[in-house]
């Protein structure tokens, strides 16, 4: 066989994006490669079948997955063939290539290792690159021959940001001896990776040929309207008494430390403080370590000697408090980092790591005083999420009945849930699988119906039974081995034998789509990533996994259409429990947050927008939740009970934009009630600080007379008016004074940098192009900038690739953000009403710091575009106490609001 069957065709209609894609395919393929980017749901496995029938060679396809692997056939035999039985022309045995063979990246490196493991035997729960065997491409001649015999013209390759270095490789060997076509498909290119990495992912898979976007298969209606919603839960009692016992432990040994006369002796007597000028080049490469001495030796009540205070900047220089943070890095240099002038203490040093790990502060030599892994499993895995699941399970069914097609998505299996016994009573104190079947289960008062699919346990409802017996004859299993629940005969367990195997996910997933499940759960390494079901319309992610990659392709399950439903939508639940002991709401939040960077979706404000992050719920602030959590997650119960809503809101955002843009936003600070300065908006950021000053004394003024008139009634003599009028002025000064203090200082001290973002901008893109990093021409590229009604200001790049926007973003990013260690730093000089000087500090961002020249050639930019400068390398002696004083004093780090790089819909 040589040529694929003429009569072979799609069964369906294009969409749009497909259609444009395959009318371009010649062009694409000039250079060898058809790069696609676009998200889950958006068709792009069917894409790559077409690309592979019109390209007409024998075919390698490579996927992350069992899951996906078998999709791949089970798509094209449906789709295209319109058969159910697999041609024999189709192989999933890498080691016996047929015309298409489908395998996986780590089956294909097995191979070539010459490995004794098969495809099939990588589970769902194992990290598969540490059971390949060393042995690297021992095997891989004769994978090669076998390949090359079948004449394998093209690979296709799904999801390969999954590629790891090993895999990547093998793979690329593969490809250099067959000189094949290949087509790279993936919802998530590794965008955040160094410029080496990016451009190993760009030699296999070429430069993005099309990038699509989730606002825009909306729009075209090849993605459904949906909606994140995140439920809030508090530790169990048990839970909330081993967190509290960990932040006194954590307390206490903090408070024994910070006055540990041994440790006082070690530092005092180090050289680095004992002679501070003949060891500056450590200094300077050590800043955190070499601060956390100082600082840690004025806690103690140290004087710090003149040589010190040179070293750090001079005598001006406000030495910060001892805390948590400080103490980690004192303890990181005595502990692990200086090996040869801690020797004589070294039993000092056992005693203090036994202490600290008996506190669970200390874990795989990381100290964290604040958090410990336990702490973190204990809220990841909280009991209390059993509750959360169970409601919101019971809420969406309220709301759509037998129309309910939910999937919960969780880390673990729990195998030791489900036993052998008449009743199962145990107690549900883990988080998994097997616990979420049993709480629904044991409080399923409406007969929802629950069913379990993952890789070694499958449970289905007693009542689907026959139609499972139906969809088996399809795939030829004829006899099937089951048994029912020894404490439940409603449910019922299949055995698996290798048929079943394969066909498992393929069969359950049409019980489900059928409504014979409403309820599906299952792990996220089964059901995460390239299962498809359209039908769902609610997803719980019971899992605490906050990868970009796999965090959006659980949540791409939810967001498909169903044909024949055009009303679909989806809720997209997320769970998160919350540290009543910390003030930031505890990492459970900080994960969610991490997700929803990656998620873009549609706001909650009153005039809705399309943006990433978590902003974009409206959530109240960390300190607030732990006291609103019951009326948070009622207002989120609300929002989600909106359905009909959601199509209209979709439709509302849409209309602001045309496109998706990655944009860096500068903050207006938060602490200020902008719509109160709205109408004397000054459009500079720190002019706004001023304007909120003037407003907070106009506010006490107005309720201070108040209060005098009501006191002045009392007063009998002219002493005591004088003494109500202090009180007054004095309260004034306490309320206000210290908001003056800082406006004043940041006004007259530091230059607007919302007024040069765009001149920035300007020269950051002009440098970039003339070092060769931007490829497209200057002419169809533009810096936009601008500005939101909360005084944010917001920058990107017009035009250009994928690729080029992401660049540019980075380096902006770096630019605008508190100093860390630049190879060069670009010192902004200016003056207020012509005499203040007015300094700050910028990064010269790492792509074009490597390079004297270039960073030379952004300054003479910034010269041209910004205002006055100078460079400074930081390599220097010099350079490092400018570091450290840009580091303290650098205008980006004055806001208390982080820098944010945010997608938005936009035109």
């Amino acid at each position: 066989m040589k040529h694929f069957p003429t009569d072979i065709q799609f069964k369906y209609n294009w969409r749009k994006y497909q259609q444009r894609v395959l009318d371009e395919l010649e062009a694409h393929m000039e250079d060898g490669h058809l790069h696609v980017v676009a998200p889950p749901g958006s068709g792009k496995t069917v894409l790559g079948l077409e690309v592979m029938l019109r390209l007409n060679k024998p075919a390698l396809i490579l996927a992350p997955t069992l899951a996906i692997r078998n999709q791949w056939i089970q798509r094209f035999c449906e789709l295209f063939l319109q058969i159910d039985e697999i041609p024999e022309w189709i192989s999933r045995d890498i080691r016996n290539p047929k015309f298409i063979t489908v395998s996986t990246y780590q089956g294909l490196h097995a191979a070539c290792s010459s490995s004794k493991i098969e495809d099939d035997d990588f589970e769902e729960e194992e990290t598969n690159s540490e059971i390949i065997e060393s042995n690297a491409n021992s095997n891989l001649e004769t994978i090669v021959k076998g390949l090359q015999k079948q004449n394998v013209g093209v690979i296709i390759v799904d999801e390969a940001h999954h590629l790891k270095n090993e895999w990547w490789q093998t793979l690329n060997k593969i490809k250099d001896r067959l000189n094949p076509k290949v087509v790279g498909l993936t919802a998530t290119p590794p965008y955040d990776v160094t410029p080496a990495e990016w451009n190993r992912y760009i030699s296999l898979n070429g430069p993005v040929d099309t990038e699509i976007s989730v606002p825009e298969l909306i729009a075209e209606g090849d993605l459904c309207p949906h909606q994140d919603c995140v439920y809030f839960t508090l530790p169990t009692d048990f839970e909330n008494q081993k967190i509290s016992g960990f932040r006194e432990d954590a307390e206490k040994i903090f408070k024994e430390i910070s006055v540990d006369k041994t440790l006082i002796q070690a530092i005092e007597n180090h050289p680095v403080w004992v002679n501070p000028d003949q060891n500056l080049d450590w200094i300077y490469e050590n800043i955190s370590s070499y601060s956390a001495c100082l600082i840690f030796l004025n806690c103690n009540k140290h004087i710090i000697p003149k040589s010190h205070l040179e070293v750090i900047g001079g005598k001006d220089f406000e030495i910060p408090f001892l805390n948590y943070q400080w103490l980690k890095v004192l303890l990181d240099f005595y502990l692990f980092r200086e090996k040869e002038y801690f020797e004589e203490f070294n039993e000092h040093k056992h005693q203090i790591e036994s202490k600290l790990r008996k506190a669970g502060v200390l874990e795989r030599n990381h100290i964290n005083f604040y958090q410990s892994q336990k702490i973190s499993g204990y809220l990841a895995s909280s009991i209390n999420k059993l509750n959360g699941i169970n409601e919101i399970a019971e809420f969406e069914y309220s709301h759509l009945g037998k129309e309910l097609r939910m999937v919960i998505l969780s880390d673990y299996i729990r195998k030791e849930f489900l036993i052998n016994s008449e009743n199962n009573d145990l107690e549900l104190n883990k988080l998994g699988v097997i616990p979420i079947f049993e709480k629904l289960r044991r409080e399923n008062k409406n007969h929802k119906k629950l069913g379990v699919l993952t890789g070694s346990i499958v449970i289905i409802p007693k009542s689907a039974f026959p139609s499972f017996e139906e969809k088996s004859k399809v795939y030829g299993i004829a006899e099937i081995q089951f048994s029912s629940l020894s404490f439940d005969e409603n449910y019922i367990l299949i055995s698996m034998n290798e048929q079943m195997k394969h066909n498992i996910v393929h069969i359950v997933t049409q019980i489900f789509q059928n409504g014979e499940i409403e309820i599906l759960i299952g792990t996220k390494s089964l059901l995460g990533e390239g299962w498809d079901a359209p039908a769902i319309n609610a997803l719980i992610l019971a899992s605490f996994v906050g990868s970009f990659v796999m965090s959006n392709q659980m949540r791409g399950r939810a967001i498909r259409t169903q044909k024949d439903n055009p009303a679909k939508t989806s809720n997209i639940w997320h769970i998160v429990s919350l540290d009543p002991t910390d003030e930031f709401s505890g990492t459970d939040l900080e994960l969610l947050k991490r997700r929803f960077r990656s998620f873009v979706g549609i706001s909650l404000y009153e005039n809705p927008t399309i943006e990433n992050g978590i902003g974009r719920l409206n959530l109240p602030d960390n300190s607030e939740l732990i006291q609103k959590i019951e009326e948070v997650n009622a207002n989120i119960l609300v929002q989600a009970s909106s359905r009909n809503e959601l199509h209209d809101r979709w439709k509302q955002a849409l209309k602001t934009g045309v496109s998706l843009v990655e944009e860096i936003k500068i903050p207006f600070s938060e602490d200020l009630e902008y719509n109160k300065v709205k109408g004397m908006y000054h459009r500079k950021t720190i002019v706004n600080l001023m304007v909120s000053v003037g407003i907070a004394a106009s506010w006490y003024m107005e309720n201070a007379f108040e209060i005098f008139v009501r006191l002045v009634r009392n007063v009998k003599t002219l002493q005591d008016l004088n003494i109500l009028l202090g009180l007054v002025v004095t309260g004034g000064i306490l309320f206000f004074g210290r908001r003056a203090y800082r406006a004043f200082r940041l006004y007259v001290q530091y230059r607007d940098i919302s007024k040069d973002i765009h001149q920035i901008g300007e020269a950051l893109k002009n440098s970039l192009i003339r070092c060769g990093s931007l490829h497209t021409e200057t002419s169809k590229i533009k810096v936009i900038t601008s500005q939101d009604e909360h005084g944010a200001v917001f920058c990107h790049l017009e035009g250009g690739s994928t690729y080029d926007k992401s660049v540019f973003t980075n380096a902006l990013y770096e630019i605008v953000s508190p100093i860390d260690n630049p190879r060069y730093i670009i010192v902004r000089k200016s003056r207020f009403k012509g005499f203040i000087k007015q300094t700050d500090y910028h990064a010269v961002p790492e792509i074009l710091g490597r390079k004297k020249n270039r960073a030379e050639y952004f300054a003479t930019q910034w010269g041209s575009l910004v205002g006055n400068y100078f460079l400074v390398y930081t390599r220097t002696i010099e350079g490092r106490k400018l570091i450290l004083k840009s580091r303290l004093n650098a205008l980006s780090a004055q806001f208390d609001n982080r820098i944010e790089r945010l997608n938005k819909w936009t035109n």
